[in-house]
């Protein structure tokens, strides 16, 4: 026996046959660890199919220990005198942490939990037997959110997904069942559901390789039709007068100079891009980073800044011209001063550091995202680790860029935050429950590194290797 099914029965084969008992997670990875790879490729398949199988047992007894945490928090807190309506704050927090998620995303392991473990016992069944995994389980906890739990549990008693239902089927078939197994049982709640549906239009922005990004819009249906007809149209009559784009591009860039009002798309704009000086100025590799993007390749950054004759500081420069010639962007450098051993953030060459916004500017640089260990949410608030009515100071190493989620997690009984000894500026969070993570800054272009929250290595640092490019549309 490989010991790969073996491992959803609490026990594991050595290679030579002997049964070890799990007992404890330790047990569980040292498990995994002793299994040796089959030598055909059949039983290769058979050891990965049983690991898919172990994985979604592993599954459920995730989601049956965020329910016990969930148990014990609000216990706790109750005994604690923590009132009625605040009890179970920070438990997904801690639930993400743990799982190496970030916060937003542990509210959605912890709901799906409750619903498997309280709600749906086929679907948790399904899990434990292998029949379904994680995200198809997801799907069912889903499209049956709107339901009570009376009618959920009916719902998933109808579906019995433990009975083997949903053997080799696909994930929009899963989506249709439920779907129409929840309409059976409550349509007015699905109807209400869909008609509350549009309060949750948004529009986001996430990067994508080579220097793209995905903006995505979440709109009603109708107005989603709409918006795609009219650059579809727009497209059309404009490559029937011989405009060389492809029918994609054009609806792109439709889109951009709509939304903008201006040709070429930009205007009155501003973008960050911070990168070391000897990219700026020599042509070295380094790569850069934009703000709201991540990072960037130099050559690119050059194009978009091309900068003239400039003095240091906020001193305004000539405008430059991205490489397709569109636009034309005013330029101020600004100085980052790092440390030459470990490339930390320690100072910016601009009088408005003295000033609340120069320092919220300094902490976003050198922050860019949450800093939440597994948050990469945007910075929306610029908070005090320790808090000031702690006695603590408005300080750079006293500072740290949270999104509100986070900033408000962060301020729950037992939750604590301190600043730590590091080779960038480094902050230590401490759950309720006397778990400690850790988090560090990450690095400035140029920074040589083993590690985002390991001590850094660093070479060939200046004063001021990095410069803060700020460039509006002129």
């Amino acid at each position: 026996m490989d010991g790969t099914q073996d491992l959803l029965s609490n026990q594991t084969t050595t290679p030579h046959g002997a049964a070890v008992p799990i007992a404890t997670v330790q047990d569980l990875i040292a498990a995994v660890g002793s299994i040796e790879l089959c030598a055909d490729s059949a039983g290769l398949i058979g050891q990965l199919s049983g690991l898919e199988h172990a994985k979604s047992a592993m599954a459920g007894l995730e989601a049956r220990i965020a329910v016990a945490i969930d148990g014990n928090e609000r216990r706790a807190q109750a005994a604690a005198g923590v009132p009625v309506s605040e009890q179970g704050q920070g438990v997904a927090a801690q639930v993400a942490l743990a799982r190496g998620e970030s916060p937003s995303r542990g509210s959605q392991l912890l709901g799906l939990a409750k619903a498997l473990v309280t709600e749906m016992p086929h679907t948790l069944a399904a899990l434990d037997t292998g029949q379904l995994s994680e995200w198809r389980a997801t799907l069912l906890v889903k499209e049956t959110a709107c339901l009570t739990p009376a009618d959920r549990c009916a719902v998933d008693e109808e579906l019995a997904a433990d009975a083997g239902t949903f053997i080799g089927a696909g994930d929009r078939t899963i989506i249709v069942a439920a779907r129409a197994a929840s309409y059976r049982r409550d349509p007015r709640s699905v109807t209400q559901r869909a008609s509350h549906a549009a309060n949750e239009r948004h529009v986001s922005l996430r990067p994508a390789p080579d220097t793209m990004t995905y903006l995505t819009a979440l709109l009603p249906v109708a107005e989603g039709v709409a918006v795609h007809a009219a650059l579809s149209r727009h497209a059309d009559s404009v490559r029937s007068d011989g405009d060389p784009r492809s029918r994609g591009q054009i609806m792109a860039d439709a889109l951009v100079e709509r939304t903008t009002g201006a040709p070429g798309g930009i205007s009155g704009v501003e973008i960050q891009l911070i990168m070391t000086d000897r990219t700026l100025f020599q042509g070295d590799s380094e790569p850069a980073r934009l703000a709201g993007y991540g990072v960037v390749p130099a050559g690119w950054a050059r194009n978009v800044v091309k900068p003239g004759q400039k003095r240091p500081g906020n001193d305004r420069g000539t405008a430059a011209r991205t490489d397709s010639g569109r636009r034309d962007l005013d330029i101020w450098l600004r100085r980052l001063y790092t440390a030459p051993a470990t490339g930390d953030l320690v100072a910016m060459d601009s009088r408005a550091r003295l000033f609340p916004a120069g320092l919220r500017r300094f902490i976003q640089a050198r922050d860019h995202t949450c800093r939440t260990p597994y948050c990469d949410a945007p910075i929306r608030h610029h908070d005090h680790v320790v808090p000031w009515h702690d006695g603590a100071a408005t300080s750079l190493g006293n500072s740290a860029g949270l999104c509100e989620a986070c900033n408000q997690m962060k301020e729950i009984p037992g939750w604590n935050a301190r600043p730590r000894p590091g080779p960038r500026h480094r902050v230590e969070f401490t759950t309720p429950t006397g778990h400690s993570y850790y988090s560090t800054a990450p690095p400035l272009p140029g920074a040589s590194c083993t590690g985002w929250t390991s001590a850094s290595t660093m070479a060939g640092f200046t004063p001021a290797s990095a410069t803060q490019v700020t460039g509006r549309a002129a």
